[in-house]
């Protein structure tokens, strides 16, 4: 078998069986290197010409968070479809039952400042929109994740843990299930929602660190939160949904069940 061969088959299985039960009761699974340095650095020198600060002058940085919206130019989209992370997709997601990212967004640019966030609460990002789609905070989630079937976190600069890293809560997502099980397919507003989680059972925490190329496949439901920059470099990450094509089956049988409404299955009993 030559080196081509090899690596084919590498993507074709991007996850091992241990990072998909990882991503199963944790709620995650991290990927390294999955796009270049390059295509970080193409993405981000677009980004600073959309942000009303300099670049060159940190003088200039008096916002903790700048937000920007979706982008579709070729290293956005290439560093959402790479190979490895469709294999991924399939696995996770299964083969055929997710749409490919034609745009990422959005960006909250994340700046060292003396200003402090107004926007670290834990959350769980909605999925479909209520009665007023124009307002994120009416949008909704429900047990079945509509229109969701994974959250990326795509790292397109280096994170330390001074950098402003997204705090994940290990296992969340199983806790996020059993609260909208009640509320069935009309699930919870992204506020209401957002104000429950704190009676949920505290959770480990880890930090979303990484090189520009990082990407942390996330399941719909985990609870995550962002903080305060406390390092010296701007931190360029976005969140983009991965879209459902089909609803998920989370009450059926568990042979050959995707590992996203495996993770629903079990939360559920």
């Amino acid at each position: 078998m030559d080196y081509y061969e090899s690596r084919q088959i590498q993507v074709k299985m991007a996850l091992t069986n241990h990072e998909i039960a990882h991503f199963i009761t944790e709620g995650f699974v991290r990927l390294d290197h999955v796009f270049s340095a390059q295509t970080a650095k193409e993405v981000v020198d677009i980004l600073w010409k959309d942000i009303p600060v300099r670049q060159d002058n940190p003088g200039t940085w008096n916002a903790p968070v700048v937000r920007l919206g979706q982008y579709t130019q070729k290293p956005f989209v290439d560093s959402v479809n790479t190979p490895e992370l469709h294999a991924a997709f399939d696995q996770l997601v299964g083969t055929d039952n997710w749409i490919p990212c034609k745009s990422v967004g959005t960006f909250p640019v994340r700046f060292p400042c003396k200003s402090l966030p107004d926007d670290t609460g834990m959350h769980v990002d909605a999925s479909f929109p209520g009665d007023n789609p124009g307002n994120y905070f009416d949008w909704r989630v429900n047990v079945k994740s509509k229109g969701r079937a994974l959250l990326m976190l795509v790292l397109y600069s280096d994170v330390s843990d001074a950098d402003a890293p997204t705090v994940i809560y290990k296992r969340s997502h199983a806790d996020v299930a059993r609260l909208l099980k009640p509320e069935r397919d009309a699930g919870l507003s992204f506020m209401t929602l957002a104000e429950r989680l704190d009676g949920l059972p505290e959770r480990e925490k880890i930090h979303a660190t990484g090189s520009a190329g990082t990407v942390y496949l996330c399941h719909p439901f985990l609870v995550h939160a962002a903080q305060a920059h406390r390092g010296t470099s701007p931190k360029f990450m976005a969140q983009p949904p991965l879209l459902l094509k089909n609803e998920l089956n989370i009450y059926g049988s568990g042979a050959n069940a995707a590992p996203v409404a495996e993770a629903l299955r079990l939360a559920l009993g």
